[in-house]
């Protein structure tokens, strides 16, 4: 494929760099317009710029090799762009049909809804007088292996950032949001909803153009500010990406784009995804490649993106998509005739591209099946992401909280699934995101403490056994998460100091209300609500792994699960984690085999006051190691472990 490339493109460089020939191209003299829509018999550019005139013969492209449509618009006399900045365009195009309908451009950079709010969106063209300039960008972060080892990922989304009614902009985002994100401790933030998509409901996952940046929240320039500012806080910024497949829209989106079904999808039920209900790529065609190569390189380019969250990736990787199927039976699923072979393809050649033009970027790919080599360089035969999702972990956590009570909870199970990965793949842990938010489920605060988050979080009042059980397990789940289940970390916006209720987004099942798309910052503000205790242990826990670094380190060596105490110890980089899960047992005196001899002090301990505990430990307390064997080792030491509590130990001499 990168030979033909090279022979057809002149290499994967240009090749990759589309939008330098597609779509509004500003230079030499005017606005160069190119498109690629081999299906159409006609094609104008209409706009403001030319009072919306379907016939005007100016204005008409003229069709190019390949499929290809062609204009250049030369400058006014006075210098002047012949289309103004922030015109409204879109394209009338002659369909193999015959019929005549407007179509917003595939490359078009800004794509705005008319602020009547109707289902009508426009192509707009974005060339301000005086572009945005870069005031970090020389401290933009590299997030190499070497320089940050690990990620611990903040996922937000930009539109329900505020407490507010209504949709959150980019530039609240930077000055309200990433300062929190900072210092909680998280060096990423991945954005959610950004590909500008028609449908806000849809959390961003029915994408209808794909090289336009929400303009929902604002405008590009503001984009960017936002990704400046992160930058100067030491945060990377990560995409969340969607070539999966996209929107099934017609008039605001690139489906039936030439009038055909497969401008750039599949043909026929191939192209078609009866579970989302989009449009599936192919991979396979040079134009679509083009297109979301160069989509890819957009996005770091104008936007200076640190990384790629791929969504659905397992869908592109298998003809069946993983529906209904639960990858148990063994390779031949992940090497049989299933596996999508130009999707495959398409990856390598993406995360290759990737890697080469820009050392340091970070690429995440949603996978359940587990794919062999997924996370492994593209130089060693491997599709070549950083990360994978350890999607199973809030799987396994929702499922313990839906259907078994605490005190059943197997030790076993749990430490197998937080451990349940390939070999030196990296993956990304975490308890919930925002899928486990989304309507018709319940983050884990909520399904700890349900209702009773409404009325008995003041500590003004006596602490009820449900909110003294959420609030602990809430802080052990996370903790284990972080500490056992991968090699970066992730907490969806609002989690970590346990938001209530879930995410839903305007849509006519709900009166178009915007009253569960919210974070409802107050509730962790206020010094009178427990739910700042939850947020402090999340800044203390990061604090902790910025210090010691374990999720950089090699994977934990687990030394004790015991069934009827509820008991875990591991040890990962230097610290020894004990965790004690039974509701009602804390045990004095209690054994636990040791790696290392000498004396161990308390780095951190859920059970402190900032985090919702009872203090029954002294945080000067000190454990000394015995020469005394336990658990095939020849060390161990005694230690007093709180119920529902968890204990990270520190060497000290």
């Amino acid at each position: 494929m990168i030979t033909q490339i090279l022979v057809k493109e002149g290499g994967l460089d240009r090749f990759s760099l589309g939008y330098e020939r597609f779509g509004f191209v500003v230079g030499g003299g005017g606005i160069s317009f190119r498109e690629y829509a081999p299906g159409a018999k006609s094609i104008s550019l209409i706009g403001d710029f030319n009072n919306w005139d379907r016939n005007s013969e100016p204005h008409k492209l003229r069709k190019e090799e390949f499929g290809r449509w062609h204009i250049f618009l030369p400058n006014r006399p006075d210098g002047s762009l012949a289309i103004p900045h922030n015109s409204k365009i879109k394209l009338y195009m002659e369909l193999p049909s015959g019929e005549r309908e407007d179509r917003i451009p595939a490359w078009a950079s800004r794509v705005e809804q008319e602020p009547s709010h109707t289902a009508n969106f426009n192509a707009i063209f974005w060339h301000p007088e005086k572009p945005y300039v870069w005031k970090h960008s020389h401290k933009r972060p590299i997030a190499t292996g070497q320089e940050i080892g690990e990620v611990r990922i903040y996922e937000a989304h930009i539109g329900m950032s505020s407490e507010n009614s209504g949709v959150a902009t980019y530039k609240y985002f930077s000055e309200e949001i990433l300062p929190y994100i900072a210092e909680l401790g998280y060096n990423a933030v991945q954005l959610m909803g950004i590909m500008e998509h028609s449908y806000y409901a849809s959390f961003g996952y029915q994408v209808t153009n794909f090289f336009a940046a929400s303009s929902r929240y604002g405008t590009p320039e503001e984009l960017k500010e936002l990704i400046d500012t992160a930058h100067s806080l030491g945060l990377i910024v990560l995409l969340d990406v969607v070539h999966s497949h996209a929107s099934k829209n017609v008039a605001d989106g690139i489906n039936q784009f030439d009038g055909t079904d497969h401008c750039y999808f599949h043909g026929g039920p191939r192209g078609y995804h009866p579970v989302w209900d989009s449009r599936l790529f192919n991979y396979r065609s040079w134009e679509t490649l083009r297109f979301l190569l160069s989509n890819l390189r957009w996005y770091i380019e104008e936007y200076q993106f640190d990384g790629y969250r791929f969504d659905g990736v397992t869908s592109m990787l298998y003809t069946h998509h993983g529906v209904g199927h639960s990858f148990e039976r063994g390779y031949d699923e992940y090497f049989g005739e299933t596996v999508d072979i130009d999707a495959v393809l398409y990856l390598t050649l993406a995360n290759d591209l990737l890697h080469e033009f820009y050392p340091g970027i970070v690429t995440i790919a949603e996978d359940v099946s587990g794919m062999p080599a997924l996370c492994r360089p593209v130089s060693e035969g491997g599709i070549g992401f950083d990360y994978r999702l350890a999607m199973g972990i809030p799987d396994m956590w929702i499922k313990l909280l839906k259907e078994e009570k605490d005190e059943n909870w197997g030790m076993g199970h749990i430490c197998y699934t937080l451990i349940n990965r390939r070999y030196k793949e990296k993956t990304i842990g975490y308890a919930e995101s925002h899928d486990q938010s989304l309507v018709g489920d319940k983050t884990i605060a909520f399904w700890l403490m349900d209702k009773a988050m409404y009325d008995e979080m003041s500590i003004l009042r006596p602490l009820t056994p449900i909110i003294d059980r959420g609030i602990a397990l809430h802080k052990l789940i996370r903790m284990i998460t972080c500490a056992l289940g991968g090699e970066g970390y992730l907490n969806f916006m609002g989690n970590e100091f346990g938001h209530p209720e879930w995410i839903d987004f305007p849509r006519a099942g709900n009166n178009f209300s915007y009253h569960y798309a919210r974070r409802q910052w107050s509730l962790m503000k206020d010094p009178l609500l427990r739910y700042a205790h939850l947020k402090n242990w999340d800044k203390a826990m990061l604090a902790l792994e910025q210090t010691y670094r374990w999720l950089a380190s090699d994977q934990a060596y687990i030394s004790l699960t015991h069934e009827a105490d509820k008991v875990v110890v591991f040890e990962r980089n230097g610290l020894v984690f004990a965790f004690n899960f039974h509701p009602v047992s804390s045990f004095s005196d209690y054994r636990i085999p040791v790696l290392r001899s000498g004396k161990y002090g308390i780095a951190l301990d859920s059970d402190q006051s900032d985090f919702g505990g009872h203090c029954r430990l002294n945080p000067g307390s000190e454990f000394f190691t015995e020469m005394v064997p336990y658990h095939n080792f020849p060390i161990s030491m005694l230690v007093y472990l709180p119920s529902r509590c968890v204990l990270v130990l520190r060497r000290l001499d």
